[in-house]
């Protein structure tokens, strides 16, 4: 599947991703910002195309792009103090942020660099969506099962919670 382009769309989803993601904490209208993260999550479905993933791609599109952000656009929308009004984006601490970015940074690089990376070329499979629903109904149906019932109670604990408010 590698071909001459598939390198281009790569850069470009990434040059995407970042600058959205630059704008989502820049911008100083929220609608706006929850614009740019829509860019910012197609964008990194479009990675996971490109890297084969096309199961994790379908959740990304569904869950972050179709949910949260439809959800966050809503919510948005519905608070009147919020939408359309400028907000303040710095405070007295942006100097010692920056630093504290800036020596991140250095550190990031510096272990990248320092790192020795071990490749490997694993086969990829032709359906991921099939094989993962093989695996999790087949060797990982206890720990898939155990998710459930955890995410389960946690939602019937958020409700309890909500509803004593």
């Amino acid at each position: 599947m590698e071909s001459g382009f598939i390198p281009y769309l790569f850069y470009l989803f990434a040059f995407m991703i970042v600058v959205s993601g630059i704008l989502v904490v820049t911008l100083r209208d929220i609608f706006h910002c929850a614009l740019m993260l829509v860019i910012c999550m197609f964008s990194v479905a479009g990675i996971y195309v490109l890297l084969g993933a096309d199961f994790i791609a379908a959740v990304q599109v569904l869950i972050y792009v179709g949910a949260v952000s439809v959800l966050m656009i809503f919510a948005i929308m519905l608070t009147a103090r919020v939408s359309g009004v400028g907000i303040k984006q710095q405070n007295e601490q942006t100097p010692l942020a920056l630093i504290a970015t800036l020596l991140f940074i250095a550190i990031t690089v510096f272990g990248l660099g320092k790192s020795i990376w071990n490749l490997k070329t694993a086969a990829v499979p032709e359906q991921t969506v099939k094989s993962l629903g093989q695996l999790l109904l087949t060797t990982y149906v206890v720990p898939f099962e155990i998710v459930s019932v955890v995410l389960l109670a946690a939602l019937i604990g958020a409700i309890v919670i909500a509803r004593r408010t």
